[in-house]
């Protein structure tokens, strides 16, 4: 079995973009949550936004760490 290199080239623009569209569906669903009456609707926005919010703040340290081993050219 062949073993395919580790690309981790374009990481940093893959992780920007996945920290962009989190930030978008975060923003809809606090929008959503203005908006609905549905009180099982809130708490489940509510709990997903959470959840996003603890990602990004994962792809945030994953972006710093990425960007520092762009930097030393991944050595």
């Amino acid at each position: 079995m062949k073993h395919n290199k580790d690309d981790r080239t374009d990481n940093v623009d893959r992780i920007e973009y996945n920290i962009g569209k989190t930030i978008e569906n975060h923003r809809l669903a606090e929008d959503m949550i203005e908006t609905t009456s549905d009180e099982n609707m809130k708490q489940t926005l509510k709990e997903k936004n959470l959840r996003r919010e603890q990602a990004l703040n994962g792809m945030r340290e994953e972006i710093k760490d990425e960007a520092i081993d762009k930097q030393n050219e991944y050595r």
